[in-house]
């Protein structure tokens, strides 16, 4: 009895071995056109994409033309419907800079089928504060299209609006903050009532001299999209993690066999009732 002990306690001091977290959802880089194949630091990104340059999935490049009015990155003009105001066109450009360069949007990361991309975004929750910010410098600007991502005339090589469609005030096409957070990108974002700092949703926007508050949101929903299947307690913050759960689910089973064995083979030798 006391070997088959043996052995439960060493498998299960195995299973138990504290090992660095490294999660196949945290810290990574989606596969699309202009990102990189892993994030890293980039010494210098453009202006609003620079909160990324200690860990980005985009290049100064990449940074820099995620700032022009017809970028090079898509060919895509924000000025369909006439010249956007700078406060709104700064948060498309936020945006933009979130998609190419945050390495903190993996529980996030979906299918893709199109000829520039492989891997998309799909309900990202964005902070409420960014959502609804974003509504409101853009609601005096016109667009002639509810969802950017389909759908343009790309006849001159960029995009232009439909035969037939009108330009018309965001406030109308997107009548709530929620409808264009969600719709201009095909379902990229999820609109949310969690407020930036909760942990609980993406921020547009943030203070590197702070930190990335997204690291410990994608940690949050990694491990709840890992785990929905069983009761576990949410991840700690920062630290180390400790591998405790499928180690012992998959080791306690042959555990228990060694142990059985061993009382067997100790009863048919006369030890049982010792």
């Amino acid at each position: 009895v006391k070997m088959g002990m043996g052995w439960v306690m060493l498998l299960l001091l195995a299973a138990c071995t504290v090992v660095p977290a490294r999660d196949l959802l945290l810290n990574i880089c989606m596969d699309a056109k202009h990102h990189k194949t892993k994030p890293g630091p980039e010494g210098m990104l453009y202006d609003q994409c620079a909160p990324w340059k200690d860990n980005a999935c985009c290049t100064a490049n990449t940074s820099l033309e995620a700032h022009r009015d017809q970028s090079n990155l898509y060919n895509f003009n924000w000025n369909h419907c006439g010249v956007m105001p700078p406060k709104c066109k700064r948060h498309f450009i936020q945006d933009t800079c979130l998609y190419e360069c945050s390495p903190n949007l993996g529980p996030w990361i979906d299918q893709a089928d199109s000829s520039w991309r492989r891997e998309r975004i799909l309900h990202v929750p964005l902070c409420r504060e960014d959502c609804e910010q974003w509504w409101e410098d853009c609601k005096d600007y016109v667009t002639c299209k509810e969802n950017w991502h389909k759908g343009w005339n790309w006849a001159t090589g960029t995009n232009r609006c439909p035969w037939g469609s009108m330009c018309r005030p965001f406030s109308q096409v997107f009548p709530q903050p929620e409808d264009l957070c969600e719709k201009i990108w095909s379902n990229s974002y999820r609109y949310t009532t969690e407020q930036r700092g909760s942990g609980r949703c993406i921020q547009m926007w943030f203070d590197p001299a702070q930190g990335n508050p997204n690291v410990v949101v994608a940690k949050y929903y990694a491990w709840k999209k890992n785990s929905a299947w069983m009761e576990t307690e949410a991840p700690e913050t920062s630290g180390a993690e400790c591998a405790l759960s499928w180690p012992i689910l998959v080791l306690l089973p042959l555990a228990i066999m060694v142990l059985l064995d061993g009382a067997e083979g100790c009863e048919s030798h006369g030890w049982g009732s010792l």
